[in-house]
C-alpha cells in the first residue's frame, strides 16, 4: 500500500508541476510529499523529476513510468469500485467546483440531500465563475455551462440555461422601457459581464427571425462575477441579461423586471465534467448522478426551446 500512494504521490506532482501545489491538493505536508518521491526514485534507482526553485519537470524515464503509473492507479481504482461494498457505500473525500450562481441556488441548499444518501463522503466544495484546471488542481469534477473545450475530458449534459433581459422597476421608472435592442446603445445604460480568467467583455446578445444583435451599450459597469452581476441588476445599475433560474425569486419579489420579451439567446449547455480517470470512482459517479437528478427535477434548468445564460 506504501508503493501505490508514493505511486499516487508522484502522479499528483506530475500533474500540479510543484511539490507545493501537489501537497496542498493531497492536504499533505511539503515534506511528506518530497520523501515519498525521493524514496520511489530510490526504488526505482533512476531520475523521475528534475527539480528547480519553481517547478519541476518529468525526465524521459519520469514520463515512461508516469504512464504506466496512471494505468496502474485506474486499474487498481477499479478494481476498488467493482466490490460491491464500494458501491454500495462510497466515501472518501471528494472535491467539486461549480460556478456561483449555481452553487447558490441548487448545489448548496439541496447539499444536506447528498450528504445524508452518502454520509461516508466530505466535499471540498470550490465556488467561483473562473475555470478550473481539473488536472492540475486535482478535482474529480466540475458543473460548467458552455461547450466543452477539452475533448479529453468525460462530460455528461445535465441541464440547459436560458438566457433572459431584465432591469429593475427603479431603473426603468429612470431611463424608460427599451422597445428594441438598439435602444440600449441610445439612451439606456447595460451591466456587461467580463470573464475572471481572460478579462473578455461579454455583449449582451439577442436572437429574433433569423437577425442577430450584439450590443454592450454605454456600459458604466463591468462585472466578473454571476452573484455581484446579479445584485448589480437588481440595485438598477442598468439592463442587463442573467438565467430565469436566477431571475425568478426576484420575479416573484417585484425586484426585476423582463424586458425586450420577443428576443431570445441560444441556450447555454450545462455539464458536469471529470478527467478520464475518475470514471469508474464510486464516489464521483454518485455525486454525477445526484447533480443530474438534482438539475432534471428543477424545470428551469431543462429549457428545450427558448434559450439561455453564463453562470
Amino acid at each position: 500500500m506504501d508503493q501505490i500512494q508514493a505511486m499516487r504521490i508522484f502522479a499528483r506532482v506530475v500533474e500540479a508541476g510543484t511539490f507545493t501545489r501537489a501537497a496542498d491538493s493531497l492536504q499533505l505536508p511539503k515534506g511528506t510529499v518530497t520523501k515519498h518521491v525521493q524514496a520511489l526514485e530510490e526504488r526505482l534507482r533512476v531520475k523521475l523529476l528534475n527539480r528547480t526553485t519553481r517547478r519541476v519537470t518529468v525526465t524521459a524515464d519520469g514520463a515512461a513510468f508516469y504512464d504506466r503509473t496512471v494505468r496502474l492507479l485506474a486499474d487498481f481504482d477499479d478494481i476498488e469500485a467493482s466490490m460491491s461494498q464500494a458501491r454500495a457505500n462510497p466515501r472518501g473525500r471528494l472535491r467539486v467546483d461549480v460556478g456561483s450562481s449555481v452553487a447558490r441556488l441548487l448545489i448548496v441548499p439541496n447539499l444536506a440531500q447528498f450528504q445524508e444518501r452518502y454520509p461516508d463522503i466530505q466535499i471540498d466544495l470550490g465556488v467561483s465563475d473562473r475555470t478550473v484546471d481539473l488536472i492540475g488542481d486535482n478535482v474529480d469534477c466540475v458543473i460548467r455551462g458552455g461547450e466543452l473545450a477539452d475533448q479529453s475530458l468525460v462530460a455528461r449534459r445535465i441541464g440547459n440555461l436560458e438566457f433572459i433581459t431584465v432591469a429593475a422597476p427603479a431603473y426603468l421608472e429612470r431611463f424608460g422601457v427599451p422597445a428594441h435592442p438598439l435602444d440600449l446603445e441610445r439612451s439606456h445604460r447595460t451591466v456587461i459581464y467580463f470573464s475572471p480568467v481572460s478579462a473578455r467583455r461579454y455583449p449582451l446578445e439577442f436572437h429574433k427571425d433569423g437577425e442577430v444583435i450584439e450590443t454592450s451599450g454605454p456600459s458604466h459597469l463591468a462585472v466578473n462575477e454571476s452573484n455581484a452581476y446579479l445584485n448589480a441588476l437588481v440595485a438598477g445599475q442598468g439592463v442587463g441579461q442573467i438565467t430565469t433560474f436566477q431571475a425568478q425569486q426576484h420575479f416573484e419579489r417585484g425586484e426585476l423586471v423582463r424586458v425586450l420579451p420577443d428576443w431570445s439567446h441560444p441556450l447555454l449547455p450545462v455539464y458536469v465534467v471529470y478527467p478520464p480517470n475518475r470514471h469508474l470512482s464510486a464516489k464521483v459517479r454518485a455525486f454525477v448522478d445526484w447533480a443530474a437528478e438534482l438539475f432534471a427535477n428543477e424545470p428551469l434548468l431543462q429549457h428545450q426551446q427558448r434559450q439561455l445564460l453564463y453562470f
